[in-house]
């Protein structure tokens, strides 16, 4: 079992020092947030506390804290799934996405360093870089460490968990977006953003940020209805 320690898609290490269930967490978190566990695939308790090597305390726990989250939805006879998302869910989702994370932008134009910008101009390349070689899961990976540090920059900790508890919702059903149409239809607005932030322009940070989530999220429209 393996506590995700993300830094712009590298690999991952486990930190002993953390509780048993915090460890549980943030690795099935981090298979649902990469789409790991595909949605609406049912997975049993039992079935978790093989494949994650952990006891059936600390997988329950786990499992709460991301129903909580949103993450996860609960089937009946011990069995849980990662919710499947109707077009008014995805609605839902871009309008929340654009409403914080557009204030997001807006905040962290004003105060992040130079360092930080050069730092996401490298993980974009990178993100560039899995586009061109259609490598999904690092595509999926980098894209949201771009995010993440983007919201770290803010220094806004509450607009950042909400915008990373709508990751959880969201996050499971891009792999199928990249599945049915691959990584060449996801390119982002990514240098869009750049640009503003380096100006500090605050507004066209968050018109770039409003329009980069729009391009990937309207991908989703129809996704599991059959449309």
């Amino acid at each position: 079992m393996n506590l995700i320690k993300k830094k712009a898609g590298e690999g991952t290490t486990r930190d002993e020092n953390l509780p048993a269930h915090t460890i549980v967490y943030e690795e099935l978190k981090s298979q649902i947030l990469f789409g790991d566990i595909v949605p609406g695939q049912a997975i049993t308790i039992q079935g978790l506390t093989e494949s994650l090597g952990a006891g059936m305390t600390p997988v329950r726990e786990a499992i709460r804290r991301l129903i909580s989250d949103g993450a996860l939805i609960f089937k009946g006879n011990r069995r849980v799934s990662v919710p499947e998302l109707d077009d008014s869910a995805v609605e839902q989702i871009i309008f929340a996405r654009i409403s914080i994370e557009s204030e997001i932008s807006r905040r962290a134009a004003v105060q992040i360093p130079k360092v930080e910008i050069d730092r996401l101009e490298e993980i974009d390349q990178q993100l560039d870089a899995a586009i061109t070689a259609g490598d999904v899961s690092s595509y999926l990976r980098l894209n949201h460490a771009f995010h993440e540090s983007l919201y770290a920059a803010a220094e806004a900790p509450i607009l950042a968990d909400l915008a990373g508890r709508l990751w959880l919702r969201f996050g499971p059903s891009m792999r199928v977006v990249c599945g049915r149409f691959g990584t060449q239809s996801l390119p982002d607005r990514h240098k869009e953003i750049l640009t503003a932030l380096r100006a500090r322009d605050v507004e066209a940070a968050a018109k770039a940020t409003a329009d980069d989530i729009r391009q990937g999220m309207e991908l989703m429209v129809g996704t599991f209805s059959g449309s």
